[in-house]
């Protein structure tokens, strides 16, 4: 009795052995390394697009995995805070408007001495590469742009005998009196010719337009000077006196592609974002899309673009850059770019795309030779608050445009000085 219970211990010992070896061989190496990527979403289409992005890199890299972290509020300042409470991602988003303060804060990883021949930096829009430099060193690789150009419903267009978009802002201001509707009754306006959006992101052009700035050499804000009101006035003039532009809180939308969408307004300014969003949310909508109109002679637009940065913290770093290579790689950004939502930051693959020949996309594609990027200083997120909240008090009439650009400049300005003692 005593040989049976000593054998069926030696089998009991044998048989836990052979588990845990088959337990170890089958979950996962300590070799497999796990990256945080950290951004936010613009779409659902957009999560969905870069999530297979992801399980298509994991593939082919075993050894990284990938948490993916969507930041739904209060983006820029939760990234912050984590970067100061070493927490931050391995790899996250990064606009232009943060990017000097991050970069000069000493908190990015530098991505220089990652960068091989093969990888062709030269590939880049100049531009978009350029928003990420400080100090020689490079701290990005742009995932993508866009810029704003002239959405016209070709419909309205019809109706009241104009058969090409305008070319310059003085007849824009006079297709928008020709495309304005209003009722009969009580000269309430049912339809705007021109519907715009009172924020700096969409107004600084037309301040540069004048030779004016928004932001000064020395960082503070130079919105109230008399350039700058210049190229600003004719916005307040047609929104107050003419009534042929109207803001999305005028029609109870939410943003102007949605106001251009739903009829309220026959032009907008919008980016190359709104080009699937319109066609899946309004499919009967019938537009076309054409350069910005020159003002006082002069080409002008926005550009935006949102670069892959690496946490200077991260102690997973070539893993890291093995991931943002394929992201902003050429066919990793093809896959990121085929679907019309963003346009790709390599000009090879734009190309490869169609964009530039594609009457949608052409005019933005245009537009990055000439825009002003949306960029400017350690401070233009301060200034950038400022404006918009005083812009907006000026365009309702609640002071004149020169005493709200005055306030807003001193607020931004004592604000910014008071942040460098």
């Amino acid at each position: 009795m005593l040989r049976i219970y000593r054998l069926l211990c030696q089998w009991a010992i044998v048989l836990l052995l052979v588990l845990n070896i088959t337990a170890c061989a089958s979950s996962p190496g300590e070799d497999v390394t796990t990256l945080t990527l950290s951004g936010w979403q613009s779409s659902p289409v957009e999560k969905q697009l870069l999530e297979q992005l992801l399980r298509d890199f994991e593939a082919t890299h075993p050894q990284i995995k990938v948490r993916y972290e969507v930041i739904t509020d209060q983006y820029s300042d939760v990234i912050k805070t984590r970067l100061i409470g070493d927490a931050a991602p391995d790899i996250f988003y990064l606009d232009t408007l943060e990017a000097p303060l991050l970069m000069h804060r000493g908190v990015l990883e530098p991505l220089d001495r990652y960068i091989t021949p093969e990888f062709d930096l030269r590939d880049f829009q100049p531009a978009m590469l350029n928003a990420f430099k400080y100090k020689g060193k490079l701290y990005g690789l742009p995932k993508d742009f866009s810029t704003l150009a002239l959405y016209y419903n070709t419909e309205y267009f019809q109706e009241v005998g104009l058969s090409e978009p305008p070319k310059t802002w003085a007849q824009l201001q006079e297709y928008s009196e020709q495309l304005t509707i209003r009722r009969s009754r009580d000269r309430r306006i049912q339809r705007y010719g021109y519907g715009m959006v009172p924020e700096l992101t969409r107004q600084a052009f037309v301040i540069r337009a004048f030779g004016g700035q928004f932001v000064d050499r020395k960082g503070f804000a130079a919105f109230a000077q008399p350039k700058a009101l210049k190229g600003l006035a004719p916005v307040i003039e047609q929104y107050q006196q003419a009534r042929t532009a109207g803001i999305p809180s005028d029609t109870g939308a939410s943003n102007v592609s949605e106001m251009f969408g739903q009829g309220k307004a026959a032009m907008v300014l919008d980016g190359n974002w709104a080009i699937p969003y319109l066609q899946e949310t309004f499919p009967r909508i019938s537009f076309a899309i054409a350069p910005v109109p020159t003002i006082n002679g002069k080409k002008g637009t926005m550009a935006f673009t949102v670069a892959y940065v690496m946490n200077k913290q991260s102690t997973h770093k070539e893993e890291a850059w093995e991931l943002i290579s394929y992201l902003t790689g050429k066919e990793g950004m093809k896959a990121w770019a085929t679907g019309g939502l963003v346009l790709p930051t390599r000009k090879s693959v734009l190309a490869e795309l169609g964009y530039p020949n594609n009457p949608l996309y052409a005019p933005f594609v245009a537009g990055a030779n000439y825009a002003t990027l949306w960029q400017a200083g350690e401070n233009l997120s301060l200034i950038n608050q400022n404006f918009n909240n005083q812009f907006l008090s000026a365009l309702l009439g609640e002071q004149s445009l020169s005493e709200a650009m005055k306030k807003a400049q001193a607020t931004a300005n004592q604000e910014i000085k008071a942040s460098l003692y």
